[in-house]
Order: structure tokens, then sequence, then C-alpha cells
């Protein structure tokens, strides 16, 4: 960052525990400030955007979600979803990693594009902590 760059203000709201574990990665990576380690944060989103922005063609990959199972109605909003792109859905793995968190591998094949756009429906869901679309082209 230069001195030129217009800095602006934000106020954001955060969980406790959510902040308490930001402010540990920041102390053990050595970030300055909690600004530092929030425009790094940004900055790794934005790049992980364009990078999605890429997937295009046909596609082979897994999607890894983290959510919180005992957020309402989050269950049956994630089953109607996978069922809306069941198409693209090969197989699923569901595991329970505490009594309120799961984690969830889906298989899936198909548009990139389409694969993208499931990806970020799952991760757009209240309750689902973390959305992971990994995927390769398929070559000819």
């Amino acid at each position: 960052m230069t001195m030129d760059d217009d800095l602006s203000r934000i106020g954001i709201s955060l969980p406790k525990n959510l902040l308490d574990r930001f402010d540990e990665i920041l102390n053990y990576r050595g970030y300055s400030s909690r600004s530092e380690g929030i425009r790094d944060a940004i900055r790794t989103y934005i790049t992980y955007y364009q990078w999605m922005s890429d997937v295009k063609g046909e596609r082979e990959g897994v999607i890894t979600m983290v959510y919180d199972h005992d957020q309402r109605n989050l269950l049956t909003n994630l089953t109607d979803i996978e069922h809306e792109y069941h198409g693209l859905i090969k197989a699923s793995l569901h595991s329970h990693v505490t009594h309120e968190r799961c984690l969830e591998v889906i298989l899936v094949h198909g548009d990139g594009t389409q694969l993208k756009a499931l990806a970020e429906k799952l991760m757009s869901q209240k309750g689902v902590e973390s959305v992971k679309l990994t995927t390769i082209q398929i070559e000819d």
C-alpha cells in the first residue's frame, strides 16, 4: 500500500469466538494489527473469487463444507440445494466433527459455471462456516 491510497474506515460485528480465533492467528503470524490481518483476508478472498471465476467447461471436483448442525432450517436448505443440483452431485460423505459441527464432502461433475453456482449457493447459507470448491478440467 502506498501513501497515496485512500483508506476507508468500516465497522463490523463478529461473534466473540470468531474474533478470538482471528486474533490468535494474527498473533501467531505476527501481524501488527487487526486491520492488516483483515486487509490480508480480504485480498485472499478476492484472489479466491477471481480463481473461482475461471472455473469453466467440463470439470470434476469436490466441494468441502463445514456447517453448524444446529442452525435453524439449515439442514433443510442444504438438502433442497443439493436436490436442485442433483445432476451435478455424484456422491457425498457426511461426518460429525462435534455435536454441533458437521463436515460434508460432495463429489461433483459437470459444467464449471454450474459447479461454482452450487458452491456459492451453499456458501451463502446462514450457519455454513466454510465452503471450498476444488476442480480439475476434464481433458479428452
